[in-house]
């Protein structure tokens, strides 16, 4: 796997666990679990970003916001007893097909690099 998708996969699974910590921080009532939120949040714009210096803008966001998704919607269906409704588990199988087909269709290292500043 290269390592953009690596990125972009890596800040997705964060973006799980911080997303599920805005829950258990109750509002960021909550100290320990609104710093791990927090750190978890940092770490994980800070793959998504690395990732963007070497996908295209869209897609790299997609991706990792589509993981991010269904990642939380999995989590929140396996351990928070939310809806487990057949329609839902279609879309998000369909979430999940695009986020596969995003991966597929585009190159490894399709974002513009800054130009070369000492050209002429």
């Amino acid at each position: 796997m290269h390592m953009a998708w690596l990125y972009v996969f890596i800040g997705g699974l964060i973006e799980i666990g911080w997303a599920y910590g805005l829950k258990i921080s109750e509002g960021f009532t909550r100290p320990v679990p609104s710093a791990i939120t927090i750190a978890l949040l940092v770490v994980s714009f800070y793959f998504f970003a690395k990732s963007m210096t070497m996908l295209e803008t869209g897609v790299a966001y997609a991706v990792y916001t589509g993981i991010g998704t269904a990642g939380t919607a999995i989590v929140g269906m396996a351990f928070l007893g939310e809806s487990t409704d057949p329609l839902r588990i279609f879309f998000l199988s369909l979430l999940i097909g695009g986020i596969i087909g995003l991966k597929i269709v585009t190159p490894a290292e399709s974002g513009s690099k800054p130009a070369d500043e000492g050209g002429a």
